[in-house]
């Protein structure tokens, strides 16, 4: 009866609604950063005052740029703060002794300057990019505090350019040394929880697809497309971790090679989903419980809630269990070239597993891990027109700018150019979304002028003391962190952001406070029309389109696999495969998930024509394999299939005895995965072939 009774109320109960406690612990942690982006600045002003620095208000504004909510995003963002300030201010020195007394090639190479840094800022990605716009920007803030009201030259740019890098690094310094002294940060526990969750995910519903083959095969294209956007979005995540910890930013490239590691497994997958669901033998499917066997007990489990902490539990027991699974797949005794596609495409599943635990093991400091040797930075350009798209606009619209300051001298013309070339710049790699970031930012300042008003005419003036001017500067910076941090829509976040960054060259406060109303407004204006340039810069030549560069990566990935298939030099696949992986990184998140499927195919059928050329020679092949790939090449897909097809019957009449057999099985399960990925996506390799 108490049972009953329990039942009854627990059913008639009504939900308590959210109270004061929760509310008050869900705004926890970003008022938390609203104090820390406070002290930040305060302390980068205190020691920018102390040391009597000519604009102090660079070294508050380089602190409120670099604070981020995510403890290792603000320290990276920090340390490459500081290359791209020191990098500016070089090539700004370098510029001015050039051309000391030539107006014009001092402003066309500065335009020129930002163009290359915007160029560059594209190529690169997350706070590298982030860098190469600093770079920029950073020479057009000495040259507009060097520069004349009609742009010239003076000879104190080296002084000025020591001074201003000075500030800047003063303000990284005290906003690391804020952040890292209240915030313990947690991005390296929560990549490797997001590693961990993929990596259970994808091996669970793929064990489970081996389980239920038959004539219950489920349909898993659809999750594998969803897999391939979340593999992508480990990205910035990555960089925060890296910002984080010393040690895993030496070890960098094991994370980039557990990123590969997982699309290699979802490669793999598909290259079992595919010949399952086209394969009408009910052997073949039968052969999948004989995989799956080979599988290790620990990843043959159903999901749950708790596998994700099994993996990283002990990821070097698991790395061992899937080395040994790997080795039993190559050599598992098959006389079908089916089976054997099953085995070697499943062995490139756990393969992928294999990195993604080496990745696991360095976030958690697993004992007993493995240390890589030494890797070379490889730098992929996926495709150079976006890039170059953004460097003509860079360069056009700090040209037409500076135009406009050198034909009407007017006094603050060089702060118009110097906010429309940081808003052209940080904003360029942003892609579709530069527009309306330009538009929320330009909004943002506006805000910034009002409010920064208001305590420099307002409140300053009654104030004598540092301590009570870092107390104003508290009612402004504590809600504005606050917003930052619980901002969740790009638009809100880029105005609030903007509203933190541009509030200490508004109120511009120096060790003798000017309190000239003109001058401000006049600077305000400035900022404000500079802030504006952007928008219509972004407008009147916009970037790629996310559909545009999609259907540019897909031709780009077609052309040079049709080049691989008749090259006679032929590419290491690991070279193959890592130019294929950026591609899929830089598929926009608004790409179809049919195109997330055709880059991956298009990344099977490389690596396996890269593996059959090297072994037709072995098996006397070679003419009937380069038929097969001329056909593919010119945009034949239907008849490279059946030359494929005729290959394999060859193939398959070959003598049972001698060491050949067991390469000539392992081609023949080749061949069946580069036919069905071609029968399966007919109309993209046949894109573009002669009519």
């Amino acid at each position: 009866m108490l049972t009953q009774q329990s039942r009854l109320r627990r059913a008639i109960s009504v939900p308590k609604a959210p109270g004061l406690t929760d509310a008050l612990t869900a705004a926890g942690p970003p008022l938390l950063f609203g104090f820390r982006l406070w002290a930040s600045v305060c302390l980068a002003l205190f020691v920018a005052f102390w040391l009597e620095l000519d604009n102090p208000y660079w070294a508050g504004t380089s602190a409120a740029i670099v604070c981020y909510p995510q403890l290792g995003a603000s320290l990276r963002k920090g340390w490459f703060r500081m290359i791209g300030t020191v990098v500016g201010a070089t090539m700004i020195v370098v510029l001015t002794a050039w051309f000391p007394q030539d107006r014009l090639a001092f402003l066309v190479l500065l335009a020129l300057w930002c163009g290359i840094c915007a160029f560059v800022g594209s190529v690169l990605r997350n706070f590298a990019s982030y860098s190469a716009a600093l770079a920029g920007y950073t020479a057009v803030i000495i040259a507009a505090d060097n520069l004349g009201a009609t742009g010239g030259a003076s000879a104190d740019v080296f002084l000025l350019a020591v001074w201003r890098a000075s500030e800047i690094c003063i303000g990284i310094a005290c906003a690391g040394i804020v952040l890292a002294g209240t915030d313990l940060g947690g991005a390296r526990r929560r990549l490797a929880v997001s590693f961990a969750s993929l990596a259970a995910e994808i091996t669970s519903r793929f064990t489970r697809m081996l389980a239920l083959a038959g004539p219950r095969l489920p349909d898993t294209q659809t999750e594998r497309r969803e897999l391939v956007r979340r593999v992508v979005a480990l990205d910035p995540m990555i960089d925060q971790a890296l910002g984080e910890s010393s040690y895993v930013r030496y070890r960098s490239s094991m994370l980039q090679s557990a990123v590969h590691g997982l699309f290699r497994a979802l490669d793999g997958w598909r290259g079992v989903a595919t010949h399952l669901n086209r394969s009408a033998d009910v052997a073949d499917r039968q052969s999948a419980e004989t995989i799956l066997y080979c599988i290790p007990p620990e990843l043959r489990s159903v999901r749950e809630p708790g596998l994700p902490a099994r993996w990283m539990a002990d990821p070097v027991a698991l790395r061992r269990a899937c080395e040994d699974a790997i080795r039993r797949l190559l050599v598992l005794p098959t006389g079908k070239p089916s089976l054997r596609l099953l085995a070697d495409e499943t062995a490139k599943v756990l393969g992928g597993m294999m990195r993604v635990l080496d990745g696991l093991a360095l976030l958690v400091d697993a004992p007993g891990q493995l240390t890589p040797g030494h890797q070379g930075v490889q730098l992929g350009v996926p495709d150079w027109l976006p890039a170059l798209v953004n460097a003509a606009r860079a360069f056009i619209t700090i040209g037409v700018v500076e135009l406009f300051w050198v034909a009407t001298a007017w006094p603050n013309g060089a702060y118009a150019m110097l906010f429309a070339a940081i808003l052209v710049l940080l904003l360029s790699p942003k892609g579709d979304l530069a527009f309306g970031g330009s538009i929320a930012f330009a909004l943002g300042t506006g805000a910034a002028v009002i409010c920064a008003a208001l305590i420099k005419f307002a409140v300053l003036p009654g104030l004598d003391t540092f301590p009570a001017f870092c107390l104003a500067l508290g009612l402004y910076f504590i809600p504005i962190g606050f917003g930052v941090a619980l901002a969740r829509q790009p638009a809100m976040s880029a105005v609030f952001t903007a509203m933190a960054f541009n509030f200490m060259p508004l109120l511009s406060p120096t060790n003798q406070m000017n309190y000239n109303t003109v001058q401000f407004y006049n600077a305000a204006l400035a900022i404000v029309a500079g802030c504006s340039v952007a928008p219509l810069a972004f407008r009147l030549l916009p970037p790629l389109s996310p559909a545009l560069r999609a259907r540019r990566l897909l031709a780009l990935a077609l052309r040079d696999l049709r080049r691989l298939a008749i090259d006679p030099l032929l590419p290491r696949s690991e070279d193959w495969e890592g130019q294929m992986y950026g591609r899929l990184e830089a598929l926009p998140d608004q790409a179809e998930p049919l195109q997330r499927a055709r880059l991956l195919a298009a990344l099977s059928v490389g690596t396996e024509i890269i593996h059959l050329r090297h072994a037709a020679s072995r098996l006397g092949a070679a003419v009937a394999l380069d038929a097969a790939l001329t056909d593919f090449a010119q945009g034949s897909s239907a008849m490279a299939i059946a030359r494929l097809r005729q290959l394999d019957h060859c193939l398959a009449s070959r003598p049972d005895a001698g060491p050949p057999t067991a390469i000539a099985l392992r081609a023949r399960g080749r061949l069946l995965v580069i036919s069905e990925a071609l029968a399966g996506h007919s109309s993209y390799f046949d894109t573009g072939a002669p009519s």
